[in-house]
């Protein structure tokens, strides 16, 4: 089943029924083999004799003999499984009916649309029973929830009817989670949200969400699935052109997906890299293209060119790339390849940092977007660890109050001064050195142009 939710024709169709992973099925194998009191319920009129007399007919079945009952009655289970989430509260009951319901649905994903017949009984069915379920206190309970809500939302046919917020704050907690199980199983339900255009600037936007999962791929070292998951849902946001024009500004992310792509020995995970690169160009070139040739795609692409690929889309993309890169190659200007550099933060002794004529040339540029430049280099002074970047920053910042007289106010006002001082007692001689010499031209009144 498709949903008009996801209206671009180049994310490919997923199996609602993805969410998986061996913990889950660990606890869905023990929860299913427990027995529950239908009777006692009955008794203490908690259900209907009707709802006793379905579920002794789906109760401890085989496959096959509950497919047989679904082709005939699955809109009445749709029904019963809704009805009893809402007022049945003890945990085993709780965690045996969803463990039904996502029997139901993932043995038929089109079972799904009788679900959504019951928001002709009211506008938030189905989604109300498993939204409640996320704040249980249960191991399995908000889980199990979020996997049949991931098939309820990809496969809903119209708009969805509640504000997705709370479902998508819930699986930017989950991918913090010490478990790293529970992290896979947010990841894998994300993959499939983000397939949802409404959803995606949400998610953007939702605070910690993106800096969670970039912080997994560059700092924790993540199984390769893991990162093929992560980088997926990159590509998916970046269908966004809002997604596209900050994706590397914020998270300097480009460099860090051609290293992974470097050294990937999966092909779909080059693949993925390639179509989000793409992305990237064909929602916001001005943002990406000066960025991806300081980071030297263009190389990269020139030598992914002459491999041999399984797939065909990934030679065109690479194609597309290389066209792109080599077209705005020639009207790169020196300062827009310096600006690209300081963006990224992979600072480096290029030619222009040393180029007195470059300096003479464009240190008024550094003014421009309310001294975005200056920002950026006073902030990686602060929060660097490689020492030729600490260098670098401080030698060009050194450059900017000698060919800018009035920049010293400026370096004060952003908290430069006081870092490029501090840097002079820094353990590396290269680092003290450059911050030196800063220090002397920010203290110069004679001024050599």
């Amino acid at each position: 089943m498709t949903s008009t939710n996801s209206n671009d024709e180049s994310v490919p169709d997923v199996p609602l029924a993805f969410v998986s992973n061996t913990y889950l099925n660990e606890l869905t194998k023990d929860i299913r083999t427990r027995p529950i009191p239908w009777e006692g319920y009955q008794k203490a009129e908690l259900i209907t004799p009707e709802e006793l007399d379905l579920l002794k007919r789906i109760d401890k079945q085989s496959r096959e003999q509950l497919r047989s009952v679904m082709q005939k009655d699955a809109e009445k289970y749709a029904e019963l499984y809704t009805s009893l989430l809402e007022k049945l509260k003890r945990f085993d009951t709780i965690q045996y009916i969803l463990v039904m319901t996502n029997d139901m649905l993932s043995d038929d994903e089109k079972r799904a649309s009788y679900f959504h017949k019951l928001s002709s009984k009211s506008s938030d069915l189905p989604y109300r029973p498993f939204l409640k379920m996320l704040d249980s206190s249960d191991e399995f309970i908000p889980l199990g929830s979020a996997k049949i809500l991931t098939i309820l939302i990809c496969s809903a046919l119209e708009p969805l009817s509640f504000d997705t917020t709370d479902f998508l704050r819930w699986i930017s907690t989950k991918l913090k989670s010490n478990n790293n199980n529970i992290c896979d199983l947010a990841v894998q339900i994300l993959e499939s949200i983000l397939k949802i255009p409404s959803c995606r600037l949400q998610f953007w936007e939702m605070p910690h969400g993106i800096d969670t999962l970039v912080n997994y791929l560059k700092a924790k070292n993540p199984t390769l699935q893991m990162q093929y998951q992560i980088i997926f849902c990159f590509w998916l946001l970046t269908f966004e052109r809002d997604v596209a024009v900050e994706f590397n500004r914020k998270y300097d992310l480009i460099p860090t997906l051609i290293n992974i792509a470097k050294s990937a020995i999966k092909e779909k995970i080059i693949r993925i890299i390639i179509r989000t690169f793409r992305n990237l160009v064909e929602k916001a070139p001005e943002a990406n293209l000066p960025a991806m040739l300081v980071a030297k795609l263009l190389n990269f692409c020139e030598n992914l060119s002459v491999r041999k690929w399984s797939d065909s889309e990934i030679v065109e993309d690479i194609e597309f790339l290389k066209a792109q890169l080599q077209e705005n190659f020639h009207s790169l200007t020196t300062f827009d390849e310096y600006a690209s550099e300081i963006r990224s933060g992979m600072l480096q002794w290029s030619p222009p940092h040393e180029s007195e004529q470059f300096w003479k040339q464009n240190v008024t540029k550094l003014n421009d977007k309310n001294h975005e430049l200056l920002k950026i280099l006073s902030r990686l002074l602060s929060t660097s660890t490689d020492n030729v970047v600490l260098a670098v920053a401080a030698h060009d910042l050194g450059q900017y109050v000698k060919y800018y007289p009035d920049g010293k106010k400026i370096l004060q006002e952003i908290g430069a001064k006081q870092r490029v001082m501090e840097l002079m007692t820094h353990e590396d001689p290269e680092v003290r050195y450059n911050a030196l010499i800063a220090v002397q031209k920010y203290m110069s009144h004679a001024w050599n142009f």
